[in-house]
């Protein structure tokens, strides 16, 4: 039987789309395998999105050629450096671009003549590969957004939103399959049905259909842009069970004189008065969030502040990144450009800032029972998925012990009895 091995590289979005394209090449009579050295094709989806992820697209790719198998190689990275990619690595058997996914076969063709030329990655053929009870369901592509150091709408076009009817469709084929927990995502979830030009499709409008759909345990949101973050989806995720109480919005900074420079929507008072919203209507809310340091104009004073931003709002997750000065983007020709080593001292600065609050947060967990998914094992302790924690390795883990063996994607409720800078520990909690 052929065989194909494919590298994902980059965000979840890009996930999706690598199950997508090993859908395709399932209904080519391809097996999966994950040894490259068995592949009669190895497929490296690419990001592009900053120059460590394009570093380390060209690496797998050049290490998946020493194979001497066929390459094919998509994705961002294809989509945005195409004709200088088949300019300096020609050794790549077929560059598929993503506004070419609906033609896949056809690249493919070549390179196996028994493939169906019409077929294309289709979202209605897909092999999950996030385990038998998580996946995640994209409803969306491209960003309206511009923010001026985003390579995204570059690469990716304008925000497109996903027909309603084929995003319940896949939904209940999930849930059908033992799926569990879908984590609904795009660049911009809260955009969602903004193109669309009726009133009545939108996030809190899909989120409702998503509601009713039998099997489904536990639905989570990420990516959130804050100025669209509606008091009915603030309402709405705080009053239903299945719908976690979980708050990604990204910032990116607290400074507003940043946040006008970056291109984004509303100022640092907005934000405050947003998280102070959000966890007056939603007590128990989960905050996570993202913030870049290093970004043109930013003085030490700015991190400062942000750091007593961070301080004032208590994220219960935060992620920090250097900015990555990227061709194409408004922000690669501004002035006040940072030093690569003074990046890296303020990165540090606001990691280690909010190593203190994270701790702090998570000792407000303690006596507290989670209900949740298990989702595996680590030596003697079985790991938890709970409303606090994203399935993205972004946020830490939750440890706990039971005196009983357990399965993957059981449902279970643990008591947290310690906590820690980024994980918790508990047991089962088990009621006579």
């Amino acid at each position: 039987m052929k065989k194909v091995g494919l590298v994902s590289l980059g965000c979840h979005k890009n996930l999706v789309d690598s199950e997508n394209i090993l859908g395709l090449f399932d209904r080519n009579g391809y097996e999966i395998t994950n040894d490259p050295s068995e592949a009669d094709i190895i497929v490296v989806n690419t990001c592009g999105f900053i120059e460590s992820s394009k570093r380390e697209s060209i690496e797998n790719i050049l290490e998946m050629i020493k194979y001497g198998k066929k390459v094919v190689v998509t994705g961002c990275l294809a989509e945005r450096y195409l004709e200088d990619l088949r300019k300096e690595i020609p050794e790549v058997d077929a560059y598929i671009p993503i506004r070419d996914y609906k033609n896949f076969n056809k690249y493919l063709h070549p390179l196996d003549e028994s493939v169906d030329s019409s077929l294309g990655v289709d979202d209605e053929y897909r092999i999950v590969s996030t385990g038998p009870f998580s996946a995640y369901l994209k409803i969306g592509e491209g960003c309206d957004n511009r923010c001026s150091y985003c390579a995204i709408p570059l690469i990716r076009g304008g925000f497109v939103s996903r027909d309603k009817d084929s995003i319940i469709k896949e939904a209940k084929d999930l849930a059908a399959n033992g799926i569990k927990e879908i984590v609904v995502l795009e660049q911009d979830t809260t955009k969602y049905g903004i193109d669309i030009k009726d009133p009545n499709v939108n996030i809190v409008a899909l989120l409702k259909e998503l509601l009713k759909i039998e099997g489904l345990e536990y639905i989570r949101l990420l990516y959130l842009y804050p100025d669209e973050i509606s008091d009915e989806l603030i309402e709405l995720m705080g009053k239903e069970k299945k719908l976690t109480p979980y708050f990604d919005v990204p910032i990116q900074h607290s400074e507003s004189h940043i946040l006008k420079d970056m291109y984004r929507r509303g100022d640092k008072e907005f934000l405050r008065s947003l998280f102070t919203k959000i966890r007056s209507k939603v007590p128990n809310a989960i905050i996570r969030t993202t913030v870049m340091v290093g970004f043109p104009g930013e003085s030490e004073e700015d991190v400062d502040k942000l750091i007593e931003f961070m301080q004032e709002v208590k994220f219960d997750h935060l992620g920090s990144f250097s900015y990555s000065r990227e061709e194409g983007t408004p922000s690669y020709n501004f002035p006040n450009q940072v030093k690569e080593e003074d990046k890296k001292k303020r990165l540090d600065r606001v990691m280690k800032a909010q190593q203190k609050i994270s701790y702090q947060q998570n000792k407000k967990h303690i006596g507290e029972v989670m209900e949740g998914i298990v989702i595996g094992k680590d030596n003697d302790n079985y790991l938890l998925r709970s409303y606090w924690n994203a399935p993205d390795d972004v946020d830490g883990k939750i440890y706990f012990t039971s005196e009983k063996k357990l399965n993957q994607g059981d449902i279970v409720k643990v008591k947290i009895s310690s906590a820690f800078v980024y994980d918790l520990m508990g047991e089962e909690y088990v009621t006579d």
